[in-house]
């Protein structure tokens, strides 16, 4: 018998930086690997599954190569890099027989869907796991704020933020070793506190809408599915505290 998940349908946000594993830039497969055994471990719950990919990984590499390029034009490019990294992870799920669709921001139909929001609840409904390229499509916003956008747009119960480290911190706890990490934390005090979770956009439309974020240390296995088994893991933002 199944063990019963605490949420139906959740949006995981990835870093770019996340595929990297050892590496400076770029992707590794082996831990492309990891991150699609642990979200397969989570879709065995009955859990359905969206995710939000970055594209530092790529860009990252590349942007000494870039500077003198308008802004605009830069974040175009950073969209570009999360359309590689959703195929990538797309393959290493597929390699675990799970059902998946890459939708894009940005129409390029020979690699991946267009998103189109009720297409995306209809595959989640199937039990796809759904992956969102491009951000939002525009310039300007970042992946974290694509994220949030598509977590509500698709109604998903939480987001499950992948991060290096185990939550929120008082401070960096790489260069702090009194650094506190946070069980809980509201919206507002992660703004006032200016605490480097997701950016300033994105907090604010999860705090207007009510929607939840858990960070937690994406590296660490079986994180995921304990998350939705209803275990304490990370740092829980949400509008009120017990």
């Amino acid at each position: 018998m199944k063990s019963k998940a605490h949420y139906k349908r959740v949006l995981l946000k990835l870093s770019g930086e996340a595929l990297m594993g050892d590496k400076t830039y770029g992707i590794s497969p082996d831990t492309v690997a990891f991150m699609a055994s642990e979200i397969k471990k989570a879709e065995e719950l009955d859990v359905e599954i969206a995710i939000v990919i970055g594209g530092g990984n790529i860009f990252r590499g590349v942007q000494a190569s870039v500077k003198g390029i308008e802004r605009a034009s830069a974040d175009y490019m950073g969209m570009l890099a999360t359309v590689i990294n959703a195929l990538a992870l797309q393959n290493a799920l597929e390699k675990l027989d799970l059902q998946t669709r890459v939708q894009s921001a940005i129409e390029m139909k020979e690699l991946a869907e267009s998103y189109i929001r009720r297409k995306a609840i209809r595959h989640l409904e199937k039990g796809r796991v759904v992956i969102f390229a491009a951000g939002t499509g525009n310039p300007y916003f970042t992946t974290d704020t694509a994220a949030a956008l598509r977590a509500m747009e698709i109604g998903a119960d939480i987001i499950l933020k992948g991060t290096k480290v185990d939550g929120i911190y008082t401070s960096d706890p790489v260069k702090d070793k009194d650094a506190r990490m946070f069980e809980e934390i509201s919206y507002l005090e992660v703004i006032k506190k200016q605490l480097r979770v997701m950016d300033t956009t994105a907090i604010t439309l999860c705090m207007e809408n009510n929607l939840p974020i858990v960070v937690f240390n994406i590296a660490t296995a079986d994180n995921i599915r304990n998350i939705l088994l209803g275990k304490k893991i990370g740092t829980l933002v949400r509008n009120t505290l017990n």
